[in-house]
């Protein structure tokens, strides 16, 4: 049912709460769900969620906190740089105190659970105001805002500005000094009450790290904290079985600390499921950024070894539980481009996702990247290159999001390009370069660590072949590939990928599989 309450400072805050089938709204277990967004709010209707909960005996308050929208632009901007320990939170706060007042909640048996943002107010009531709450959920909430602001892409412009404004300036000194003390890793030492935090591993929001470093934390502080990861997933589960999984745990987890009903039995396959995404804390550690590459950065490379050619590659895409396999045509030729002698590296591929092309033009000299073309599905990228600049833009449809970045030196692409001109290399096994790279998904230029090994044997469609096998790894800890190369034709036979967050996580593996 539709309530209301009065914040502390006077201000009406709406909201829903939701009681048990059956039973009197007193002296209830209850759980306060915070909604993310948090530029969102909650709507009356049906919620599988919250009938869930209140099947299982709790009481369920859904707060429309300042900062929700549906409420007028006034009721929308008071929530302004209010996280953590501002109005924002202090509503959700208020709200359980209400619910205490009124006899509905018992003051020793209220949890807090959310997502996204929800779960950053999990992560913030826990640690602001610790005497409130018996437990917490935290599912997929970040855990540190200035971390999850660094980590929002260079291309969402608009996104950035929206944050700026709500939720602080990271340019501003000022305000990162504030939002480092709304951040509830900075204050888990306060957190008391058992924490039960859910990630999906591919989340392109929020970083598995938020997740990673508050329960490292929070275990080495000696709290109660456990930890449920879905490898499959990203910011919010897909698949069936994760969900029951997820939800399998959560009414334990609550019914340990608020005392309600769980079911014990369930199907064999959630049982495994849950049992294969918990994670041992114990266990547990934070993945440390990698340190800045040794060696000399790659400024060119050596474009007169490079080779006309056409080749088929057999791909296996491993995302989210499926397996795909595609076959994918690279051609090498030579052409010029704007007068300046260039190889066109098109790289194209059918797959149940579409069709997909990667067309760049590189020096044909130095193998730097002139200009790159990407078709997938309904989107285009088209870039630019000079040296050190890159510009150009995304096109999906309607839509276009401008791309432009810089870098101290050279920048080079993933992909084809990159893998045709790793085969001018000679570097001796242990030898390490730096090399910067361009992402048009993450709109950044980020510096990567090369390494060579000593030549292998690699078995490929195409056949058997030596081949020496670079290793790139993002200095920031985010990206990691494998190309091996044969030396004697100087033809990429095999590569691996790690796929990004963005993209649903898991691994890409390319083969040689016929070429002239």
């Amino acid at each position: 049912e539709p309530v209301t309450y009065t914040a502390r400072d006077g201000v009406e805050i709406p909201a829903y709460l939701t009681i048990p089938h059956g039973v009197e709204a007193e002296d209830l277990s209850a759980v306060v769900l915070p909604h993310g967004g948090p530029w969102g709010r909650d709507t009356w209707g049906y919620s599988g969620m919250i009938q869930f909960l209140a099947n299982r005996g709790y009481a369920v308050l859904q707060p429309n906190f300042r900062g929700s929208t549906g409420y007028g632009k006034e009721f929308l901007n008071l929530g302004n740089m209010e996280w953590g320990t501002g109005d924002m939170q202090h509503d959700v706060s208020d709200g359980v105190r209400w619910l205490i007042d009124e006899g509905i909640a018992r003051r020793d048996k209220v949890a807090i659970m959310g997502g996204s943002y929800g779960g950053y107010a999990t992560l913030a009531g826990l640690a602001f105001t610790p005497d409130l709450y018996a437990a917490g959920v935290d599912i997929f909430g970040p855990s540190n805002i200035v971390t999850l602001l660094n980590s929002i892409p260079p291309y969402w412009k608009p996104i950035q500005a929206i944050f700026g404004v709500r939720v602080g300036d990271l340019d501003d000194p000022a305000d990162v000094e504030r939002l480092e003390a709304q951040s509830p890793l900075n204050a888990a030492e306060a957190i008391t009450a058992p924490l039960l935090v859910i990630q999906g591993a591919n989340d392109p929001r929020v970083k598995k790290r938020e997740s990673d470093q508050i329960v490292v934390t929070l275990r080495d502080l000696g709290r109660e904290v456990e930890y449920m990861v879905a490898p499959d997933e990203g910011h919010g589960f897909a698949n069936e079985d994760n969900s029951l999984a997820m939800f399998a745990k959560i009414e334990e987890f609550l019914a340990a600390h608020l005392g309600g009903r769980y079911q014990p039995d369930v199907e064999p396959e959630i049982e495994e499921r849950l049992a294969t995404m918990m994670v041992d804390v114990d266990t547990l550690t934070l993945q440390e950024v990698a340190a800045a590459p040794a060696g000399e950065t790659i400024t060119a490379f050596d474009g007169g070894d490079v080779e006309t050619a056409s080749l088929t590659y057999q791909q296996t895409i491993e995302t989210q539980g499926q397996t795909i396999e595609v076959t994918a045509n690279r051609s090498i030729a030579e052409t010029t481009l704007d007068g300046t002698a260039a190889f066109l590296i098109v790289d194209s591929a059918e797959s149940p996702m579409g069709a997909a092309s990667d067309s760049t033009w590189v020096d044909a000299a130095t193998m730097v990247p002139l200009k790159r073309v990407i078709h997938q599905g309904p989107a285009t990228v088209e870039l630019v290159f000079a040296g050190t600049e890159v510009s150009g833009k995304i096109q999906a449809g309607p839509q276009t999001m401008p791309l432009e970045a810089s870098s101290e030196s050279t920048i080079f692409v993933k992909g084809g390009a990159l893998e045709v001109s790793l085969g001018s290399l000679e570097m001796e096994p242990g030898e390490v370069a730096t090399i910067h790279l361009f992402d048009p998904l993450g709109g950044a230029v980020k510096a990567y660590r090369l390494e060579a090994a000593a030549a292998e044997t690699v078995e490929t469609p195409a056949g058997s072949f030596q081949a020496v096998r670079y290793e790139l790894t993002a200095t920031d800890g985010e990206g990691a590939s494998t190309v091996w190369v044969a030396p004697d034709t100087g033809r990429a036979v095999k590569m691996t990928e790690r796929l990004p967050a963005m993209m649903g996580g898991g691994t890409a593996t390319a083969e040689l599989a016929a070429g002239d």
